[in-house]
C-alpha cells in the first residue's frame, strides 16, 4: 500500500493505535501510567475550557477508557471542581494503569451509575469516560441507559477518545451513542470521529498530545484528513505551457430539460485549470450549449429525441483518443434507454482517465464491476443514493457503513471512489483512504455536485495521480463553497457557479504559501 500523499493529516485505528502505544513504552521506554496521565491532563483541560465553574459527572467504564476517566477526575478535584465519579463497569475489576489511575483517586468513592444522578440537572458538565476505541457493536446495559440519561441532561458533555457507541474505525453507530460537545482524544485522532453518523455525535475534536514520538514510530497510516497542502500537489502553468499542456478535458452529458449540469462540469474544468475543454452533447440541443458556453468547444452528437444515444459512443472515444486528457461522463445525460448504453460504451472503450458522474454512474447499477475491465483511471463520484444503486443496497445501508460502503465500491470497481457529504470519503481500492473536514453547507445546492466532477477532470488532465487529484478536488470544493458563503453573507443563496467563480482564487498560489 502506498503512502499517504502530502497534505493528509493522518488518521490511526484502533489497531495503529495500540501498536503506537506498544512501540513507546516497549522501544522508547516510555511508561503506560505517564501516558494515561497526560492523556487525562488533556481531558481534564478540555473540561475546564468548556466550562471553567460547576459541577461534574466523571462517568467511567472499564479499560484504559475508565482509567482517563478516574485520572482526570483526581486532576479536576484537585483544582477544586466538585466532582462525582459514577461506573458503568465494576471498577475493582481494573486492572494496570487503570487500577493504578482508580486507586489514586481521593475524596468521595465512586459509585455506580444511575440515571438519578442526571435527573436533578445539577451537573455543568459530564464526562462520557464509558467506552473506548475498542468499541463497536450495540452498547449493552448499564451503558446504553447511561449514554440516553446524558443526551437528555442539560449538562455540556465532554468524551474521552470517543464519545460512547460510537465506532471509533468507521463512525457507525448501532444502536445509540453520546452526542458529545467535545472529543478529546489521544496521540492522534479515529476515522469515525470524522465520518458520518459519528461525526455529528462528537462536536468539535480535540488531539492532545501525549508525547508519543512521530520519528522512528513504525505504524504507517493509510487514512488521513485532507488539509490545504494537498492542493500543493497542483501542477501549475508555466511560460512554456499551451492549451494542451494545461490538460484537454472532454464533458460528455446532457439531455433536454438538463443542459445546465454539462455546462457547469465544462466551466469548473476550465476554471480549475484545463487549458482546452470540449463538452460532447445531444447534436439537437447544440445550439444551447453553443450560446451558453464562450470558452468550451462542443461537439453535437447523433441524439434520440435530446437525450444521448449509443450511436454517439464512437465520436467521444475518438476525440479522447485523439487528444489524451481526462473524461467527465454523466453530467445531466438523464436515464433513457440510449442515454444509458452510451454511458456503458463510452465507459467501457474511452482509454483516458475518467471521472463518472450522475447517471453515467447510475448506468452501472449493480453491475461495478464492468469497470475494472478499463484499461486506464476510473474515479466515481457518487452522493449516498447513487452509491446504494451501484452496491444494489438501500441509502439507509450506506447512510450506517460509509466507509465500508465507499471501500467496497472501490473494490468492486477497481476504482478510486469520491463518497460525497459533508465528510466526503476518499476511497481507492488498495485501501488508501482520504476524509474531508467538510464545513460548507453552502454546496448543498442543485449543480455543485457537477462543479465537482469538472474541478476532478481538470486535475486529472493536468497529470495528478487519480487519488490525489480527487482528495484536492474535493478540498478545493469545499474551500470554493465557504469562499462563495463568506461573499454573499451566508450559505443559503449560493448557488453553483458562484462556487466556479470563486475556483481561481482557491487555488492560487499566493494563497497557499
Amino acid at each position: 500500500m502506498n503512502e499517504l500523499p502530502v497534505g493528509l493529516d493522518p488518521l490511526l485505528d484502533v489497531e495503529q493505535l495500540r501498536a503506537s502505544d506498544r512501540w513507546a513504552i516497549e522501544e522508547r521506554g516510555m511508561g503506560g501510567g505517564a501516558l494515561m496521565e497526560r492523556a487525562a491532563e488533556g481531558l481534564a483541560r478540555a473540561v475546564a475550557g468548556a466550562a471553567p465553574s460547576g459541577d461534574v459527572l466523571v462517568v467511567c467504564g472499564g479499560g484504559n477508557n475508565g482509567g482517563d476517566g478516574y485520572a482526570a477526575a483526581r486532576l479536576l478535584r484537585g483544582a477544586g471542581r466538585r466532582v462525582v465519579v459514577a461506573w458503568t463497569s465494576d471498577p475493582a475489576k481494573l486492572s494496570g494503569d487503570a487500577a493504578a489511575m482508580r486507586d489514586a483517586l481521593e475524596g468521595d468513592a465512586p459509585v455506580a451509575f444511575s440515571v438519578d444522578l442526571l435527573a436533578g440537572g445539577g451537573f455543568e458538565v459530564v464526562v462520557d469516560a464509558m467506552l473506548g476505541t475498542g468499541f463497536s457493536g450495540t452498547p449493552r446495559e448499564p451503558v446504553a441507559a447511561a449514554i440516553e440519561a446524558i443526551n437528555n441532561s442539560s449538562a455540556l458533555v465532554v468524551a474521552a477518545d470517543v464519545p460512547s457507541g460510537v465506532d471509533a474505525a468507521t463512525g457507525a453507530i448501532a444502536a445509540g451513542a453520546v452526542r458529545a460537545d467535545v472529543t478529546v482524544t489521544f496521540h492522534a485522532a479515529m476515522p469515525g470521529l470524522w465520518i458520518a453518523p459519528g461525526k455529528q455525535h462528537a462536536g468539535v475534536v480535540e488531539v492532545v498530545d501525549i508525547g508519543i514520538p512521530e520519528d522512528g514510530n513504525p505504524v504507517v497510516p493509510y487514512v488521513g484528513l485532507i488539509g490545504d497542502d494537498i492542493l500543493k500537489t497542483y501542477a501549475r502553468r508555466g511560460a512554456a505551457s499551451t492549451k494542451f499542456a494545461s490538460g484537454h478535458v472532454l464533458v460528455a452529458g446532457g439531455a433536454r430539460g438538463l443542459t445546465g449540469a454539462p455546462c457547469l462540469a465544462s466551466t469548473a474544468a476550465m476554471r480549475a485549470g484545463a487549458g482546452y475543454v470540449t463538452a460532447c452533447v445531444p447534436g439537437s440541443l447544440n445550439n444551447i450549449f453553443e450560446v451558453k458556453l464562450t470558452e468550451v468547444m462542443t461537439a453535437p452528437l447523433a441524439d434520440e429525441d435530446g437525450a444521448h444515444s449509443a450511436a454517439g459512443a464512437d465520436e467521444v472515444v475518438s476525440r479522447a483518443e485523439a487528444r489524451g486528457g481526462a473524461l467527465v461522463l454523466g453530467p445531466g445525460i438523464g436515464r433513457t434507454d440510449g442515454a444509458l448504453a452510451f454511458a456503458r460504451a463510452v465507459a467501457a472503450r474511452a482509454q483516458v482517465a475518467l471521472v463518472l458522474d450522475a447517471d453515467g454512474l447510475n448506468a452501472h447499477a449493480g453491475a461495478l464491476e464492468l469497470l475494472r475491465e478499463r484499461g486506464a483511471p476510473t474515479v466515481l463520484t457518487p452522493h449516498g443514493g447513487e452509491l446504494a444503486r451501484l452496491l444494489a443496497v438501500s441509502s439507509d445501508d450506506v447512510a450506517a457503513a460509509r466507509l465500508d460502503s465507499a471501500r467496497a465500491a472501490a473494490a468492486q470497481s477497481g476504482a478510486v471512489v469520491v463518497l460525497k457529504g459533508d465528510d466526503t470519503i476518499v476511497a481507492e481500492p488498495v485501501g488508501r483512504v482520504a476524509i474531508s473536514r467538510g464545513g460548507a453547507p453552502a454546496l448543498a445546492t442543485a449543480g455543485t455536485g457537477d462543479v465537482l466532477s469538472g474541478i476532478l477532470g481538470a486535475f486529472l488532465a493536468r497529470g495528478m495521480e487519480p487519488f490525489e487529484a480527487a482528495a484536492a478536488a474535493v478540498h478545493v470544493h469545499v474551500l470554493a463553497g465557504q469562499a462563495a458563503a463568506r461573499a454573499l453573507d451566508g450559505p443559503d443563496g449560493v448557488i453553483a457557479s458562484d462556487v466556479i467563480e470563486q475556483l481561481p482564487r482557491q487555488l492560487s498560489a499566493e494563497r497557499l504559501q
